[in-house]
């Protein structure tokens, strides 16, 4: 390896690269203040196991650059999608139908799957240059090479060109409402090089579905201020979610990015961030109760959505250790599933619970008692 030269007061980073396979080594020294031994990292290995082990050598790499293989990030910005759905469901005139709102999840589905894809690319674009240098990322396709940032950029293009397609299956609407978004999209990878809270701006890209069932649905939120209402408190409870959730995430890089100069909110916060986490759910649970109130929700709701919504977040921010890397992605991976799980099977029960009248059968009952 190419020995560097100690500069008084630099931190250094020595790669070598002499094929995009090989073992990465990482040196940093700092003159005269702390000797650190150089840190040897995996070679890349191609994948003999799970979904990727069964798709041609060539389409490996592209795969890998969607993280098909990580599916974590897609069911967070698909959930935000599922809640709004499910709300919209039960304010559309009429009531829309199972059949519905399976149809136009399944959309959802499919787009969000698509879209976070294309949003991984363009970040991987733009960190070309300091994926490297993170232990977490270095053998990403494009960090490794094994993809040309050109190759990517016609990737992305398809990506963005299926995911119109998936957005014009659904009501016109729906594609004045999903434009903004791509701004968020394309704008979150450069916001970790100008602030500590880049979470934030992901929290805007991640929950923009908290709106979109709406239009799908044929509620108009420009003529229904309680919908209006009901959307807005929920895309904010998701924002507040993403921050909490990606804070616990960024836990996994701290080292890491301090040394490679990315700014990021657990770097921001790193020494009161249970007190933050514990502020952050605050905030989403308040908003999610407001939703509620918004839409005319029912005790299913408020029992099964928020109720769960505090017991996971609470245990969540409880029990993470957050010097424990594995232990931070174990909370991240799974906490998609236990909040948003929880969220999702209370929105589901107050929809079948109003769309098969037993909201209306409870208040016969009251009055026949009352008689």
């Amino acid at each position: 390896m190419m020995s560097t030269k100690p500069i008084r007061g630099a931190l250094i980073f020595n790669i070598n690269r002499p094929s995009p396979f090989s073992s990465r080594v990482l040196s940093a020294d700092v003159a005269t203040a702390t000797q650190e031994s150089p840190r040897i990292w995996p070679e890349y290995k191609p994948p003999t196991t799970g979904l990727l082990s069964y798709l041609p050598k060539s389409v490996v790499p592209y795969a890998e650059l969607i993280r098909l293989d990580k599916p974590t990030g897609t069911y967070y910005l698909f959930f935000p999608c599922v809640f709004s759905t499910l709300v919209a469901a039960t304010m559309a005139t009429p009531m829309a139908a199972p059949s519905a709102v399976v149809g136009t999840t399944a959309l959802f589905f499919t787009g969000a799957l698509v879209m976070r894809g294309a949003g991984c690319t363009i970040n991987d674009l733009w960190d070309r240059n300091l994926d490297p240098h993170v232990e977490r990322t270095y053998l990403r396709p494009i960090a490794r090479k094994a993809v040309s940032p050109e190759a990517a950029i016609i990737f992305t293009g398809a990506q963005l060109l299926t995911g119109l397609g998936v957005l014009l299956s659904l009501p016109f609407e729906c594609f004045w409402y999903a434009t903004p978004s791509l701004l968020f999209v394309a704008t979150y990878p450069l916001a970790k090089r100008v602030t500590h809270y880049p979470q934030f701006v992901l929290g805007l890209t991640f929950s923009w579905g908290a709106m979109m069932g709406f239009p799908a649905l044929g509620v108009d939120l420009l003529t229904n201020q309680a919908a209006l209402t009901a959307a807005a408190c929920l895309y904010a409870s998701n924002v507040a979610w993403t921050v909490l959730y990606d804070m616990i995430y960024a836990h996994m890089d701290i080292k890491d990015d301090a040394k490679a100069g990315i700014k990021s909110i657990a770097l921001k916060h790193e020494k009161e961030t249970k007190a933050v986490l514990t502020g952050l759910a605050a905030v989403q649970l308040g908003l999610l109760a407001a939703t509620g109130v918004a839409a005319g929700m029912g005790p299913v709701f408020f029992i099964g959505a928020c109720g769960s919504a505090a017991a996971t977040l609470g245990t969540m921010i409880w029990r993470v250790q957050l010097k424990d890397v594995k232990n931070c992605w174990w909370w991240f991976k799974n906490g998609a599933w236990f909040t948003g799980g929880g969220i999702a099977l209370g929105l589901t029960g107050e929809y079948l619970a109003q769309y098969l009248g037993w909201y209306d059968d409870e208040e016969r009952n009251d009055e026949k008692s009352r008689e």
